[in-house]
């Protein structure tokens, strides 16, 4: 079928491109840059070893020094262990099966550490990502192969446009007291679909709230396996947590990003340890360890007799650890029975523990951030789909502009709404805003259908303030600066704080330290972003309230929600050129994050080029929102 064959081709060209930047990345950087990067720990220091499954070695390891750097190893992800001593030889290559805190352990394909482990300093050092790739490429040759038949590739064909989703005709609707009405609709249309239902939902709206019910109904009516689904450990742990919390049983495949107790807890490593059977399996590790250390200890020269004896030594240890594996596999296969909803991440979800499992619905949440590719791994798994997202928020990250422009920047959720408005459901009551500011985004985005629930319509920080500013920098000789491939404004920087300023001294008498409104300062650039850091860092008038504000990129905000948010625009130019600001969809994200007070502040004469800034300065003025920067200028 030539969609997938067009998804294919767009893929490889996406995967060269990843590649290429990849390697030009690593090949050119020294080991502390590559550790800036979070890509490499270094140096590392080995807590434990066991044997895994097959012939394979569990290295626990713990980054000893830099571990305030963010990083980019994750479970499932390829990674070598090296020495400096000599690390293009010295390295053997494995996969992360764990990470939690400043600890990980890699399964290496050895029986024992190679002897170099023993000699200078080491490090793990994060592999190009293949294996994403091959499980998506994989995945849509069998949608393509699906897309053939005419009863088994029913799903393939409504997704890919080809066929209309049904619901059931007789189906009796659900009467939940907690849900408003929209949220109740999409709940409905959930259980009624056959194949594809789509909760469209906007900023604010409780889209969690709604797929956690109806999640629940389906587990509880039906008794039926579900898999959630969502791009990042980050999204899935927030259904995790909503879900076990709901009274369901979870098992979260893959490691949560947020090492709390309560989502470790469902992790399948964590259910396993308390299964009854581990203290069999823990015996039968110890004894398998023994023999290999007793077969460690013949040296190299020796005769038919030892050699015969360090053999059958090896052997009995695979053949403990073979028990060791089907016993693990009786654990795995008696918690994936007990559990009600399996979750993942979208790649994780063809993790080799649930690799072969079937579902009745699967559930992709944020799938307006899910590369499409990706989004069939778990979809052939199920026979009914629910997307979930908001295609008018941030889209998948795309290295490659080529694959981008041709069709792999639209999304399968977009598809699916063009293509099925009679399986969407738009969330339409928000609880986050205050109506001002949400009334440029419904209007621009959501048609004007989004409405502010009657306890965040007119919420303010005081009774005297106002919930919107635009102020204007145009006039003011606020030029924007080129800083390496990043933008950058250092008097723009610079005003950011001094408005700050003056509305913390008028918020003091209204809030005491610690119910200070939470803040945050956001810009579309990252050296913007360390600009504002540093100003930040060097005013000591808002050093007290530190652990309130928050400087950081749009994109790192998509989920969240603060008091008061400020938006650095940080163009200003003479050829009113603004750049990536050009993607409204990012501004739609940064501008739907404050629940109180949003200011944004920015250059009239180059934003108003572009239709939507233009009306966004229009709106602000119908609403007394519009400032001149002049008017602060003077002390």
């Amino acid at each position: 079928m030539d969609y997938f064959k067009k998804l294919l081709a767009l893929l490889k060209i996406e995967q060269e491109e990843d590649k290429r930047s990849y390697q030009a990345l690593t090949e050119s950087t020294s080991v502390n840059e590559r550790r800036a990067s979070g890509l490499t720990w270094y140096p590392i220091a080995i807590r434990d070893t066991e044997m895994g499954r097959a012939d394979y070695l569990t290295v626990e390891v713990e980054r000893t020094t830099h571990q305030d750097i963010p990083t980019q190893l994750r479970f499932g992800a390829a990674a070598t262990l090296f020495s400096n001593h000599d690390p293009k030889t010295d390295r053997v290559e494995g996969t992360i099966t764990w990470q939690g805190g400043d600890r990980l352990k890699i399964s290496l394909r050895t029986d024992e550490l190679p002897e170099w482990s023993r000699d200078g300093k080491l490090g793990i050092d994060l592999l190009f990502d293949d294996n994403s790739y091959d499980e998506m490429q994989n995945a849509l040759k069998l949608a393509m192969e699906l897309s053939e038949k005419k009863e088994e590739g029913r799903l393939v064909h409504i997704l890919s446009g080809a066929q209309k989703p049904t619901f059931d005709t007789e189906f009796h609707p659900f009467q939940l007291p907690t849900l408003n009405p929209s949220q109740q609709e999409a709940v409905n249309k959930i259980l009624s679909a056959n194949e594809l239902a789509i909760v469209h939902g906007p900023p604010g709206t409780g889209k969690t709230t709604t797929l956690v019910q109806a999640i629940k109904a389906i587990a509880k009516n039906d008794n039926r396996k579900i898999l959630v689904v969502a791009p990042s450990n980050a999204a899935v742990d927030l259904l995790s947590d909503k879900l076990s919390g709901a009274g369901l049983n979870v098992l979260r495949v893959g490691n949560p990003a947020r090492v709390s107790e309560r989502l470790t807890s469902l992790t399948l490593d964590s259910k396993m340890a308390d299964h009854q059977q581990m203290k069999e399996i823990k015996r039968m590790k110890k004894q398998a360890s023994e023999f290999r250390n007793m077969a460690h200890k013949y040296k190299r020269n020796f005769g038919k007799a030892e050699r015969d004896q360090r053999k059958a030594l090896f052997d009995e240890a695979r053949n403990i650890m073979k028990q060791v594996e089907n016993t693990e596999q009786y654990i795995i296969e008696d918690l994936m029975n007990k559990a009600q909803v399996i979750t993942a991440t979208l790649v994780g979800a063809n993790h080799y523990t649930v690799r072969n499992l079937k579902y009745h619905t699967v559930v992709i949440d944020e799938a307006g951030q899910a590369l499409e590719p990706a989004c069939w791994i778990p979809i052939l798994k199920g026979k009914k789909v629910v997307l979930a997202g908001d295609h008018c928020q941030l889209s998948p990250t795309i290295k490659s502009n080529e694959a981008a422009q041709k069709g792999l920047a639209t999304t399968l959720l977009e598809k699916c709404v063009s293509a099925h408005p009679e399986a969407v459901v738009l969330l339409q009551e928000q609880y986050r805003m205050h109506e001002t500011i949400m009334g440029y985004s419904s209007s621009v985005f959501y048609a004007d259908q989004l409405k502010a629930h009657a306890s965040v319509a007119g919420h303010l920080l005081f009774t005297e303030d106002t919930p919107l500013n635009f102020v204007d920098t145009a006039g003011c000789g606020f030029e924007e600066r080129l800083d390496g491939t990043s933008t950058t404004n250092p008097e723009e920087a610079a005003f950011v704080f001094k408005h700050l300023l003056q509305l913390v001294t008028a918020l003091q008498p209204h809030y005491r330290e610690q119910d200070f409104p939470s803040i945050a300062i956001i810009s579309p650039y990252r050296q913007q972003i360390q600009l504002l850091k540093e100003q930040l860092e060097n005013n000591p008038e808002l050093k007290v309230y530190g652990s309130k504000i928050s400087v950081n990129t749009i994109d790192s905000f998509q989920g969240q929600e603060r008091d008061i948010v400020y938006i650095s625009m940080t163009r200003s130019n003479a050829d009113s050129k603004i750049g990536f600001l050009a993607d409204i969809r990012r501004m739609n994200v940064a501008m739907t994050r404050a629940r109180k007070k949003l200011v944004v502040i920015g250059d009239s004469g180059t934003l108003s080029q572009e239709a939507f800034y233009a009306g966004f300065i229009s709106y602000a003025e119908q609403h007394n929102a519009y400032q001149s920067a002049w008017e602060f200028m003077v002390d």
